[in-house]
Order: structure tokens, then sequence, then C-alpha cells
């Protein structure tokens, strides 16, 4: 079993958490694209640009980085980073590792079937026509495996809750009192010990009068 699965799962943490994922993700997928066109003798902002039509037409379609690569970039970050963050609030922590990385590949390469294939020729034409199947499909294998990494950007409650216990023996308060900076209240010195009293005298004997 995962240990992350005991944590206390915060569903803006989770949120938060798949958003990050799916970013790193993006990244890596994006740089796998470039490096697999750079090989095929292409550009290594082909994928970029090919996105970038979906906004500019014809018009993005260059060798090279341009303006219109930028919109191509933060489409790619957008949708991808709200794919991770879409993945990681329905998995959750439900999955041990290895079924987390199967299942975000599942996820990841049914997108690509959706969005490059089928809803591509319609919404994307160019990207449908043009793009290099074989290395898009890896390189959603590639963020698929990387989406299942989310846990580890989440927050670790244990840290805090250890930390909270020794504050409050550093610092302990009556109940009632405020903490922190300007509060008035000081911790009272402990008290010194009573000086030791001289005994009496003892009486004269009279024996000796």
């Amino acid at each position: 079993m995962n240990s992350t699965a005991h944590r206390p799962v915060d569903p803006l943490a989770v949120f938060l958490a798949g958003l990050q994922a799916g970013m790193i993700g993006i990244c890596w997928m994006l740089a796998w694209l470039g490096l697999s066109a750079k090989e095929q003798g292409r550009s290594f902002w082909t994928a970029e640009n090919l996105m970038a039509s979906v906004f500019h037409g014809d018009a993005a379609i260059r060798r090279g980085f341009g303006f219109s690569t930028l919109s191509g970039i933060a489409l790619y970050l957008l949708i991808y980073s709200l794919l991770g963050a879409g993945f990681a609030v329905t998995a959750r922590t439900r999955f041990t590792g290895l079924g987390a990385v199967l299942l975000g590949v599942l996820f990841s390469v049914g997108w690509y079937c959706l969005w490059f294939r089928a809803l591509g020729q319609t919404v994307m034409p160019l990207v449908w026509l043009l793009h290099a199947e074989n290395s898009t499909a890896a390189g959603h294998v590639i963020f698929g495996a990387l989406l299942a990494r989310f846990p580890a950007y989440l927050p670790k409650p244990e840290q805090a809750a250890a930390d909270g216990p020794a504050a409050e023996q550093r610092n302990p308060l009556p109940n009632g009192v405020p903490s922190g900076p300007g509060s008035d209240w000081e911790q009272p010195a402990a008290a010194a010990p009573a000086p030791e009293q001289p005994g009496e005298p003892a009486p004269p004997d009279p024996d000796l009068s």
C-alpha cells in the first residue's frame, strides 16, 4: 500500500499537486517532442508551432521559434496542467505506485486518442494532419507516467503536527493568555530558595553556674 494513502487529503491540495505534476509532465513531453523532431530533421519547435495553428492558422507553421510559438507553448501548458489536476482529483491516493503509473498512462493515451485523433480533425486540422503520431503517442506515455508522481507534491502534515507540540513545550502559556509578539505575559521566574534561619541559642546548663 502506498504510504500517501494514509495522509489526510485536502481537495485543494490535491488539485494544486496535480496542477504541478501536469506542468512538469508537459515540460518533459515537449522536450521529448523537440528532440524527436530534431532527429527527424525538423525544427525543435515543430509541436508548439503546430499547436499555435489553432490561433494563427497556416501562418504559425514555420521552421524555428517565432512569436506565434509562444501561444502554442501556452496552450500546451494550460491544457496539460489542467489534465494533471483533473487526474489527481479523480485518482486521489487510492492506488499504489505501479497502479497510479498504469492509470496515468492509460489516462494520457486516452486523451491523445480523443484530442489528436478524434477531435483534432475538426478542432485543429493542421495538428491532426501534420503531427508525428508515434513520437506524440510516446510523449503522452511519458506525460502519463509523470502524472502518477502527484502525491509527492502534496503537503506533509506530519511535519506540521510534529512542530506543534514542540513549540508548546518551549513556550507553555496559561489558558486564555495570547501568545506571539506583543504579548505582555512573561513567565514567572522560579522562586529563590528561602535563606536558612539561625537556630535559637541553647539555655545555659544550671550545673555549670
